[in-house]
């Protein structure tokens, strides 16, 4: 079981329980799925920063990126319906507190100038979503093999009804947020 998950049970579950007076075990907010999105707009132009950018995501959460494609034409971005356009991973399970964990307490203290993540993220529906600029502060990423420079959003989804429920899960889970 991975320690983050052990985390959540024993620590986690209890303490939400007492400060949100749930009645109920299965009511207690949980993390159902992190979803991994890299956008990708000069693929229209160069196809392989696609390629590029599926293996590094691939490095970064150990499963194979999906491409994801336009809806629309848009003239004004020489875009036709169909081109790719980015790519994403969703990870649930085991693979999701796996990254979760190396996240918090490997990832994101290697942000340059790092004093905390913005806790205003919140969607009002309980999830979180924070935008990486670089994806060299994952330790996965060889630095020198790199070819440009690719920004991540993360979105966290959990199963919390309030953004104060949301917050609280992911602080208890050690994100380092802002105060």
């Amino acid at each position: 079981m991975p320690s983050l998950k052990e985390q959540y049970l024993n620590g986690v579950v209890p303490s939400l329980m007492e400060t949100f007076q749930y009645k109920n075990i299965m009511q207690v907010p949980k993390v159902k799925k992190i979803v991994l999105n890299m956008g990708l707009g000069e693929a229209i132009h160069n196809i392989k920063i696609l390629d590029s950018a599926s293996e590094e995501l691939a490095a970064i959460s150990g499963q194979k990126p999906v491409v994801r494609r336009a809806k629309k034409s848009i003239a004004a971005f020489k875009l036709r319906e169909g081109m790719p356009v980015g790519c994403m991973v969703t990870l649930r399970g085991k693979r999701m507190y796996d990254f979760l964990d190396k996240l918090i307490n490997i990832t994101l203290p290697r942000v340059r100038d790092f004093r905390g993540i913005s806790g205003k993220a919140m969607d009002g529906n309980g999830n979180y979503t924070l935008g990486i600029v670089e994806q060299i502060i994952f330790p996965e990423i060889d630095y020198d093999k790199i070819d440009k420079i690719k920004g991540l959003n993360i979105s966290i989804v959990t199963s919390a009804k309030t953004d104060k429920e949301g917050k609280e899960l992911l602080k208890l889970l050690g994100m380092p947020f802002k105060n």
